[in-house]
This record gives C-alpha cells, structure tokens and sequence, in this order.
C-alpha cells in the first residue's frame, strides 16, 4: 500500500493510524448489518450512519491544521488526505445506500435530489468532495499549480456548511448530533479567522474561542427550533441549563474547545514536539502554503 508509506519509503505511522481510523467504523457497520443490529429498518439506519460518518470525516479533516498547530506536532498533516478522501468516501456510500432504498431507480433518484432542497445540498456537497478527493495527489497540485489547487481546496469550508445543513434538514426529530456538528464547524471556521488576525492562539485565547463558538451553537439551536417547529427559542436556551437530561450540543462544543486550550496549556509545559511555523514535514503532500487549513482529500486551504 504505497499511500501509507512516506516518501522514502518507510512506513509512515500516522498515515496507518489515519486508515486504520476510517476503516474501523466500517467494519463496525459491516458487524451491525450481519448481526441484526441495525435494528427494524437496517438500510435506513445504515443511510443515516454512513451519512454521519462522512460529516464526522469531513470535520476532522478540517481539524487537523488547528490540532497540529495547539499541540505542536507538525507530522499530523500526514493524515488530513486519508481522513478527507474518507469523507468522500462515506458521502459516495450514504447515497449509494440512498440508491438501493429506492431500488436504484435512476430516474426516480434524479427527480428526487432535483425537487428536494436537502437532497439537491447534499448532492452539490457530494460533488465538491469528489472534487476535493480527485485533485488530493501531489500529482494533481503540481498540475493545478499551488494557488489554483490551494483555491479549490478551500472550497472545504463551504462544503461541510452544506453538507451540516442537509444533516439538519433530512433529521426529522432530534438534531442534537447535526447541531453540534454545526458547533464544532462554528469553532473551526472561528478558529482560522482568529489565527488570520491574530497568529499562533495561546490557552486564553482558546478559551475564548470556545466560549463563542459554544455561544453560537445555542443560538443556532434556538434559532433552528425556532424557524422549523415555533419552540420559544428561550425554553431552547435555557435548556442548555439542565444536564437532567444530557448535555446540550452548545456544552460538548464549550467542553471540547477547553479541552483544546488545556491541551494547549499543557503543551506549554511539556513540549509535544518542534514547530516550524511555514515548514512541512518530510514525507507529506506538497502544499502551496503549509500554514493554510486542510481540507478534504488533503488540501490546503
């Protein structure tokens, strides 16, 4: 497998883990279909879980540049193309799936992802992510040339909005999960404003960071209760109060960015390894700026 390997040809351990990561909730899929446990109505549940993936994928590729940047680990940028073909890779999956539930009738398929506004934004944030997949070789950014390819791959951020927001319109009852995944993109998308302005963030800043984007995760929940079902938008907010029942997306997305800048803080203290602002490290893709933002399929943005 010559794309786990580095390009001296050793085996390149964070590339391993990378696939070992996409591959295993797979398989996991793969035990839940042969066992019964994708309960009543299997090929929905197995739509809805490939679907999930494929946003969960796409976010994590976008998290790699933050995670390599907090924690100091350069090397990191050796997973972000394995984890952002996987996003594809889910995304061409969950709507094979769809296929098969509407027993791969193509005409019928068609007029659907036409005259449904959710299945048209996924449709058009499939495409992007093949896009993003297909020009994810060092082959390809030498032929686009730097500035093209890194324009194109910046195309990431919009792409996981439309793909978040499908999330939320095909759920029909509990967007919890859809909804903090809009948190974690909020935080994202904050956190590379901030660092445009801003440079390296320290734990303070961090924490601030988490903070708004835990802000705005409760305001778009209220806001989204609001507009689809006519809930008090205040009755939604103030349930970010109570952890009778579980904790709020808006508190997973504040508890996971103060975990960031405690890591950050700690990092601090116990180096986790030399940063070189600017610099790539061996054995990985060839970007045009090694400080832009991952993207799907492995490109800077």
């Amino acid at each position: 497998m010559p794309f786990l390997r580095e390009r001296n040809g050793r085996w390149s351990f964070p590339k391993i883990v990378a696939f070992v990561a996409v591959v295993l909730p797979a398989l996991w899929l793969a035990w839940l279909s042969a066992t019964g446990g994708l309960g009543p109505r299997p090929l929905n549940e197995a739509i809805h879980q490939t679907g999930s993936w494929a946003v969960r994928f796409l976010l994590l590729s976008l998290a790699v540049t933050p995670a390599r940047r907090v924690l100091g680990v350069p090397r990191l940028i050796l997973t972000r193309r394995t984890i952002g073909v996987a996003a594809f890779a889910w995304a061409a999956l969950h709507l094979t799936l769809y296929g098969f539930d509407q027993k791969l009738d193509l005409a019928k398929i068609a007029s659907e992802i036409v005259l449904r506004v959710y299945l048209t934004i996924g449709f058009v944030a499939l495409v992007g992510l093949a896009a993003l997949a297909v020009t994810s070789t060092d082959g390809m950014v030498r032929r686009l040339g730097g500035p093209r390819w890194q324009a194109l791959h910046r195309l990431a951020y919009p792409i996981a909005m439309l793909a978040i927001l499908h999330f939320l319109m095909q759920t029909k009852l509990d967007v919890t999960e859809s909804i903090m995944m809009a948190g974690f993109l909020a935080w994202l998308l904050l956190y590379r404003l901030a660092y445009r302005f801003l440079g390296d963030l320290r734990p303070l800043k961090l924490a601030a960071l988490a903070l708004v984007a835990a802000a705005a995760t409760a305001l778009g929940e209220a806001a989204w209760y609001g507009v689809t079902t006519g809930v008090d938008p205040t009755l939604v907010l103030a349930a970010n109060l109570d952890v009778s029942f579980g904790l709020r997306p808006a508190a997973w997305v504040l508890t996971t960015g103060l975990a960031i800048a405690v890591l950050a803080a700690l990092r601090a203290v116990i180096p986790l390894g030399r940063t070189t602002r600017g610099a790539a490290p061996r054995g990985g893709p060839v970007p045009a700026r090694a400080t832009a933002s991952p993207g799907a399929g492995g490109g800077t943005r």
